[in-house]
């Protein structure tokens, strides 16, 4: 399947700039591929450079603002050359995606209201500048994967998916964001812990899940966080028992969360597995992704996500 961005031909230029990705479904650490094709009008056009770059639409700090659109990784495939009049002018390119790229897709339908576009800048001498924007679907890396798959089976909804701006503490990142995965909790650990967000932060070795586990009480405003942190690598993803190895880490980091707020009598801790106390749901068959049509005026749809 492929997918293009078109943007309006420039009345300054009468440039037209189309961007086709070969395959707009891929995966962190992947390339994207795919081709910029300027369109000249009656004139030459001289290009100063073509530059591409993922972008994504971010939440405020002020939660009564709207979402920001925020570029978080660019990559520059042209340099200067001419377009002749009445010529086109092809550049391909392989868009190498930053391992911790966040994930838009999970089970072929898309996480909530997260998307993902691949935006052209096209910078035309002197000073004029304009650009297309083509949908991309980011769908999960195999261990990221697994974690998403094991708390659907230990019985987590999902009730919220975002990207926040700004560096995590103690966490080594590359990209000046980071993806929020929010729940509610399931049954077996709903007494310790009222919410639960998943944050994933991946590199060429492993993947980093960090657990952050909230305790609300409503009707007295009393609330408590706690942070944990869990390491695993890609290799030998397919032989472990994932639905045990987050069940752990669910357990270690409630026990932590407990021990942190001994002080409050509604603190609780597991001292067993809980998802071997009762089989586990089978999970919703995973359903269809989004269509649409991709243009330069936002991230939209544009495929099914396959």
């Amino acid at each position: 399947m492929r997918l293009t961005g078109v943007s309006r031909e420039s009345v300054w230029t009468g440039l037209s700039v189309s961007t086709t990705l070969t395959n707009p479904s891929t995966r962190p650490g992947l390339r994207l591929p795919g081709r910029v094709t300027l369109t000249a009008g009656p004139d030459d056009v001289p290009i100063r450079h073509i530059r591409l770059g993922l972008v994504a639409q971010v939440e405020p700090d002020d939660p009564g603002e709207p979402r920001r659109l925020v570029q978080y990784h660019q990559v520059p495939i042209a340099g200067r050359f001419v377009v002749p009049a009445g010529r086109r002018r092809a550049v391909d390119f392989a868009v190498p995606l930053p391992w911790e790229t966040p994930v838009t897709i999970f089970g072929g339908v898309p996480l909530m209201t997260l998307r993902t576009g691949l935006r052209t800048e096209v910078s035309v001498d002197p000073e004029l500048e304009q650009g297309a924007m083509v949908p991309v679907f980011v769908h999960p890396l195999p261990t990221q994967q697994h974690v998403l798959a094991a708390l659907d089976t230990l019985g987590f909804v999902m009730r919220q998916a975002g990207l926040s701006q700004g560096r995590l503490p103690g966490v080594e990142q590359a990209l000046p964001l980071h993806e929020r995965l929010g729940y509610w909790v399931a049954p077996l650990y709903a007494g310790p812990i009222t919410e639960l967000e998943v944050i994933f932060v991946a590199n060429s070795a492993g993947l980093e899940v960090i657990l952050w586990l909230d305790r609300r009480l409503s009707l007295t405003g009393i609330t408590h966080q706690s942070i944990s942190r869990f390491r695993i690598w890609h290799a030998g993803a397919e032989q472990r028992d994932w639905v045990a190895t987050v069940d752990g880490w669910l357990r270690e980091a409630i026990n932590r969360h407990a021990a942190a707020a001994s002080h409050a009598h509604w603190s609780a801790r597991i001292g067993e597995s809980a998802h071997v106390s009762r089989r586990p749901d089978v999970p919703v068959a995973p359903g269809y992704g989004l269509g649409g049509t991709a243009g330069s005026g936002g991230v939209g749809g544009g495929g099914d996500g396959t």
